[in-house]
């Protein structure tokens, strides 16, 4: 552990390179609950340049909580289109309608509370916790986790319950007694720029002088990943007069998004679109079919929330197919590289 006596200095190197070093990103500029809220719920599972510009367009939507709690569900999906685990939307939405029903629109600023609201779990409430009120929380994200697990030299799995056990205790350990919001950006900035995964930055490290890691490189420890699990998804492109046929999710997998209707025959293959979800590596095999009557039919340029391999799918097919051209024959689509999602 650091010694009482080197944790103002920790907290002085560590803090002084975050102000001079620090990203300029949009929800760092706002101590606004609500802004924390959106871009906590958006960084989940997601790394900042992709987060940003969905952000800066949710935020114009649905500049308050009162105009998310407000919104229906098809709109909020529809905006949050290509970011990826939709069920975040929805917890966000929702978190949004319990805050309005029952904390009069003002977002709690007590981890209890917090905890009670759809989607928020420990470490979303800690951050919100840091981030918009300012209060001193240990903020466990992955690049939080590897800088503590360095700087303690913790060659442990830090997946089990005593791995993540030792990091809390430790990350508490280096807790600032005030000034929770500089103490944990500078933390995940000095993760994400400088203690990155593989080979750290160590010589331009502000606090290389405390951290007790003999090879950094090999810290943190985390379990094998699993097989990946092949999948063979059958699909079909229908359209009529314009239109294209598609089909509600019901779940668990999109629950809510549309997407090009399902099969248990192919025909002749008109495209192959592999993606992955997290560890199912899924090939999506698209045919023609005819319309059925428990299809809906929508306008190209009007289509309702696809997640995104179903919309890529259908953007490939219609520029190839369009569906003005129903009787025309066209060449086949390529496949492109892997997608995840």
């Amino acid at each position: 552990m650091i010694s009482k006596q080197n944790i103002a200095k920790f907290h002085c190197s560590l803090h002084g390179w975050f102000r001079k070093n620090g990203r300029d990103l949009p929800w760092r500029r706002t101590r606004d609950p609500y802004a924390v809220l959106v871009s906590e719920f958006m960084l989940q599972q997601t790394t900042v340049a992709a987060v940003v510009p969905f952000y800066e367009r949710w935020m114009k939507r649905f500049p308050d909580i009162v105009a998310l709690a407000s919104s229906d569900e098809e709109t909020v999906l529809k905006l949050w289109e290509g970011l990826g685990y939709y069920s975040r939307a929805r917890n966000l939405r929702r978190a949004a309608r319990e805050i309005v029903a029952r904390h009069e629109g003002v977002i709690p600023d007590r981890m209890p509370e917090l905890l009670r609201l759809p989607g928020i779990g420990p470490y979303t409430a800690s951050a919100i916790t840091a981030f918009a009120f300012d209060r001193p929380a240990p903020v466990l994200d992955a690049n939080i986790i590897r800088v503590v697990a360095r700087l303690f030299d913790f060659r442990r799995l830090v997946t089990d319950a005593k791995g993540k056990r030792f990091l809390e205790q430790s990350a508490r350990s280096i807790l600032p007694g005030r000034g929770g919001y500089l103490h944990s950006s500078a933390l995940m900035e000095l993760g994400a720029t400088i203690c990155k995964s593989g080979n750290p930055d160590c010589p331009s490290c502000p606090v290389r002088r405390f951290c007790l890691a003999v090879v950094p490189e090999k810290i943190p420890l985390k379990a094998r990943r699993k097989m990946m699990i092949h999948v063979r998804d059958l699909r079909v492109f229908a359209h009529a007069k314009g239109r294209v046929f598609l089909v509600q999710s019901a779940g668990p997998r999109w629950k809510g998004l549309w997407l090009l209707p399902p099969t248990r025959q192919n025909g002749s293959v008109l495209l192959e679109l592999p993606y992955i979800v997290t560890r199912h590596r899924i090939c999506m095999e698209i045919s023609r079919a005819r319309p059925r009557a428990d299809w809906k039919a929508f306008e190209p340029a009007r289509l309702p929330p696809m997640p995104t391999p179903h919309r890529r799918a259908l953007a490939m097919l219609l520029d190839q197919f369009g569906p003005l051209r129903t009787d025309r024959p066209g060449a086949e689509p390529k496949s492109t590289g892997h997608e995840t999602i």
